[in-house]
């Protein structure tokens, strides 16, 4: 952090990350934005757009920049956990979009960069930040669910249409999405799995990762007692259009968010009275309230979907909904979280545990579904 008033982030990777721009551009504790990218058209177009000044082109540059505080790593997977490695060793808080890493010993270099830097560290999950998480967060919080008896996530997108470091991408590899909503509710960690490859795919696409899953589906075991998850992660050949999808299973209520465009379903037990029979109360349908109230006024706009105009939207915002807000969200704790001097909510322990969970699955499948041991991170 410098001594002048407010931080200086770089925003690092600008096909899904120019949508995080305008945000960024319109917090009141940011000073100033700078923009990388290696694609100098879409550098240029981004600059313009949002009339943005300080352009970098590759990013050794933004590492040895003086001005900036803070890197926000949107680049494609593989580069992930060297490029957050880089950027906390050249003493810079660091965010980056999901997954963490792709391998346990990445997850490790990540956390020990962290630590040895003094430097924040936070993955970007959408996930948790969603309308329908933090409605269902705040249920759970009000005592709503009762004890969670059992958790479900999935999420289904085809990714045929996306650079080629996609191909053949392990579906557990990027099973965050999924993975963390249920975690982050019953605030627990996974301990280990089974899980199991579902589908044929193309030759051409397991030649990358040797990975001959479309599709694979996991049961873990949770660090809370008595508690497990079930999670499905589609990346090709499923007709499935897409979905990010969450379920708790509660002794009191029930939540299940299963489409992306309908609100969840709601469904509750009458209290418990000795000697009655609990009965179903009437299904509903609540929708979940937009959290902008949350966020400074300044960028409570962005919860929003349309707000970028039609032609600038990258197909993750398409296919995911914008997110359901969360995107600012994600944003501000980042930002507040380097103002406080504090850890982030996401950080380098948390993110590691969620992604943890799909690497160790992966590896269960590639096993025909022998139980594997999620490590833990101290």
């Amino acid at each position: 952090m410098t001594d002048q008033e407010g931080i200086s982030v770089a925003v690092v990777g600008l096909g899904f990350g120019a949508e995080f721009v305008p945000i960024y551009l319109d917090h009141p504790d940011v000073r100033s934005v700078a923009i990388c990218d290696a694609d100098a058209q879409r550098l240029a177009k981004t600059a313009g757009m949002f009339d943005v000044q300080q352009c970098f082109s590759d990013l050794n540059e933004v590492l040895t920049s003086q001005e900036i505080d803070a890197v926000h790593l949107v680049t494609g997977i593989p580069d992930h956990a060297q490029q957050t490695i880089a950027v906390l060793n050249a003493g810079k808080h660091c965010a980056c979009t999901v997954p963490m890493a792709t391998s346990i010993a990445d997850l490790r270099a990540i956390i020990a960069a962290q630590r040895e830097s003094g430097r924040t560290y936070m993955m970007m999950e959408t996930a948790v930040y969603t309308r329908q998480f933090l409605y269902a967060q705040e249920l759970h919080e009000r005592g709503e669910f009762g004890r969670i008896q059992f958790l479900r996530g999935a999420h289904y997108q085809d990714m045929e249409r996306w650079p080629s470091y996609w191909d053949g991408l392990p579906p557990m590899w990027y099973a965050t999405h999924a993975v963390a909503p249920l975690l982050a509710l019953a605030g627990t960690r996974a301990t280990k799995v089974h899980c199991f490859g579902s589908g044929g795919m193309r030759n051409e696409l397991r030649e990358r990762y040797g990975n001959p899953f479309p599709i694979e589906t996991a049961i873990f075991q949770l660090e809370t007692p008595g508690l497990s998850a079930e999670v499905t992660r589609s990346l090709f050949h499923c007709a499935r259009h897409y979905m990010e999808s969450f379920t708790v299973y509660g002794e009191n209520a029930c939540y299940e968010w299963q489409m992306e465009d309908e609100d969840p379903i709601l469904m509750r037990m009458s209290a418990l009275v000795p000697g009655e029979t609990r009965s179903q109360e009437p299904v509903e349908r609540p929708e979940p309230p937009n959290r902008a109230s949350l966020l400074p006024a300044s960028i409570g706009r962005y919860t929003k979907r349309f707000v970028y105009g039609q032609d600038e939207r990258h197909l993750s915002f398409e296919q995911g909904g914008g997110h359901h807000g969360s995107r600012p969200h994600l944003i501000h704790e980042f930002v507040r979280s380097l103002v406080e001097n504090r850890a982030p909510r996401i950080d380098a322990i948390s993110a590691a545990n969620w992604t943890a969970a799909g690497i160790c699955a992966h590896e269960s499948a590639m096993r025909d579904g022998q139980e594997v041991i999620v490590p833990t991170f101290t």
